[in-house]
């Protein structure tokens, strides 16, 4: 059995794309929730600075996840998005 997987990523918008990168993060929930191996895929925005999101997640598998991210609606969000995202960062946990 493999060991479950959680993501922690920082999504940063450019202060004048808020809204874009906003609404194409809340178009990847749904799809996300009904891949294979998804267990949890939560959105947040930041209370004191809108411009930054996180999304926590928790899959069955680091394969299945990887296959998450090669999906078609995260490869329609990246275009959509692309030079609307100020800064990125995603980290690979296991809760211990």
């Amino acid at each position: 059995m493999s060991t479950p997987l959680t993501i922690v990523a920082r999504i940063e918008a450019r202060p004048d794309k808020i809204e874009l990168v906003k609404a194409e993060l809340l178009n990847l929930v749904e799809p996300s929730l009904r891949e294979a191996g998804c267990i949890q895929y939560d959105l947040h925005q930041d209370n004191d600075d809108p411009a930054v999101f996180l999304f926590y997640e928790n899959w069955e598998s680091r394969e299945l996840w990887q296959a998450h991210s090669n999906a078609a609606h995260i490869a329609a969000y990246r275009k959509a998005t692309e030079g609307a995202v100020a800064a990125f960062t995603l980290n690979e946990m296991t809760r211990i």
